[in-house]
């Protein structure tokens, strides 16, 4: 089955890399004009660029979801929004004891109220019209603790709680609320990360080790289970957090 969003208008934060531009390729192909918002423009451009070279529609924004000034612009630009993905965020590295304060008040500055201005800024329309779809990047992070993600588990497990009490006030209005959870997934920065370590293959299957399937997801895994939340096939669903995360939390696996 293909899911279409033909006549659809989404906005993805975060859409300049990684899961925020595999959703946004995804969507466009799926027919949805797609604003691609990042807080770097360049990469912005590149996804739309990308999308445009297969046919698709869509423009770019330059979003900091931690400014309120580019929150008023972007909507100055973008007044109508069917479906919303609240991808944008920031990871650490660190326990309770090794994150500072700043560092965590930086994380959920981004990760939770960066996420929090998103909804805020679209939802209510969406409400207004009675009709449209949210899906936030949340992580098996906001499922469970993790190992040295203090600051990371942390805002994520907010992440969840906000989509589950947004879906729950707002079931009744015709606006759906739902989360993906992604598990280890092969982004640009997570390969970075591995061509530093001396042998990076060790380090993947070292990292990929904590999966059930042994291997990490990719983020197009990731976007087609965004998909399926934002597409009217999934109309009876609100207030889900999608785990796709190759047997991660559905068994006791080594986190490292």
């Amino acid at each position: 089955m293909s899911y279409s969003l033909a006549s659809k208008v989404a906005l993805v934060t975060g859409a300049g890399s990684g899961i925020g531009q595999a959703i946004a390729l995804t969507f466009a192909r799926a027919g949805a004009l797609v604003w691609a918002a990042d807080v770097n423009e360049t990469a912005a451009r590149t996804t739309v660029h990308l999308l445009r070279d297969e046919g698709g529609q869509g423009e770019a924004l330059r979003l900091d979801v931690t400014s309120d000034a580019d929150f008023n612009d972007a909507l100055a630009r973008v007044p109508r929004v069917d479906i919303l993905v609240a991808n944008a965020g920031i990871g650490h590295v660190g326990t309770l004891l090794t994150t500072s304060i700043p560092d965590f008040e930086r994380l959920l500055s981004v990760n939770v109220t960066g996420a929090l201005r998103t909804l805020k800024a679209w939802m209510p329309g969406m409400i207004e019209r009675r009709a449209g779809s949210v899906v936030i990047t949340g992580s098996t992070a906001g499922l469970e603790g993790l190992v040295d993600r203090f600051a990371y588990t942390a805002s994520k497990h907010a992440v969840v709680g906000m989509m589950r009490c947004a879906a729950l006030d707002h079931a009744t209005s015709g606006v759906r609320v739902n989360a993906v959870c992604p598990g280890r997934v092969e982004t640009p920065f997570v390969k970075a990360r591995l061509a530093e370590y001396p042998d990076p293959s060790a380090a993947y299957r070292e990292m990929a080790s904590t999966q059930a399937q042994k291997r990490m997801g990719t983020p197009q895994e990731v976007a087609n289970a965004a998909l399926f939340l934002a597409s009217d096939e999934a109309s009876f669903i609100t207030g889900a957090a999608l785990a796709v995360d190759g047997g991660w939390t559905a068994g006791m696996f080594p986190q490292k």
